[in-house]
């Protein structure tokens, strides 16, 4: 009689992250505010951040629409005890740490005569460092409690291409993410914690809404950026949801140091 593992019986379950205890960085943004929904859709416990109080608030307030248990930190992840506050927080709430995804960042981009030094290090600070200091807290804590987790970092299609128009910082902090998601692949996978990026490329957003609209400027823009995209139109939100959603479930434990590109094949060609 043929045996049959249990979760051939429903392959789904393998993305099953419900009563997971996720923290989501930059819930204020586009791709933070994204994941903290999928997140809470899916069934996770959130604990949200970002330095816009406002925005977090809307954000928790849709993902408590969803069904989901959210707890708001407001704080930017600038510090060693910002970080550390971050994850104290999660576990005060929730007595665990499962998964943490790093929305936070930023661009500033000049052409590199123009730059200043305090502009480039703001980048850097903003997408390299904080993700740093939160992987460390956050993996102080798991490791030392000796649990499974996933951690899920945001790169780009620009960790690995360059761009003509004054992205020196933002193209090498997130090639630093790459390397970092790589550096921590290796270093966690004894501990059961998996560390891996989502690098996508255009998709829609409040950011990037102007690209969407049918008027000259945007047409003329749209077109030239297809031209080298294979499957031929921008990202939408949920062309990241099921890449973060595997990420952070068990479907991923076998899956670590990995850069994943949402970006329409952008980066193959």
């Amino acid at each position: 009689m043929t045996s049959h593992a249990d979760w051939l019986r429903n392959p789904g379950s393998l993305f099953d992250i419900r009563g997971k205890v996720a923290v989501v960085t930059g819930a204020s943004g586009s791709f933070g505010s994204l994941a903290a929904a999928v997140l809470a859709g899916a069934g996770a416990r959130l604990v949200l951040t970002a330095g816009n109080g406002k925005a977090l608030q809307e954000t928790a307030a849709q993902c408590a629409d969803l069904g989901a248990e959210v707890e708001t930190v407001q704080r930017r992840p600038g510090t060693e005890s910002d970080c550390d506050a971050i994850m104290d927080a999660a576990i005060a709430r929730f007595g665990a740490l499962d998964i943490l995804v790093v929305g936070s960042g930023l661009n500033d981009p000049a052409p590199i005569v123009e730059q200043s030094l305090e502009r480039f290090e703001k980048v850097m600070d903003g997408n390299v460092t904080s993700a740093w200091l939160l992987c460390r807290a956050f993996g102080q804590r798991v490791i030392s409690r000796g649990t499974l987790a996933k951690v899920v970092l945001v790169s780009s299609a620009r960790g690995k291409l360059g761009h003509p128009a004054g992205y020196s910082a933002y193209c090498a902090s997130k090639a630093a993410t790459d390397g970092l998601t790589r550096a921590l692949g290796c270093e966690w996978g004894k501990h059961g914690i998996t560390v891996n990026a989502i690098a996508p490329t255009v998709f829609r957003s409040p950011l990037t809404a102007w690209m969407f609209e049918d008027n000259e400027k945007a047409n003329a823009v749209r077109a030239g950026f297809l031209s080298r995209v294979p499957l031929g139109r921008l990202g939408e939100p949920e062309d990241l949801a099921g890449p973060l959603l595997f990420l952070c479930s068990k479907a991923s434990d076998f899956h670590t140091g990995h850069t994943v590109y949402a970006d329409g094949g952008y980066t193959a060609g």
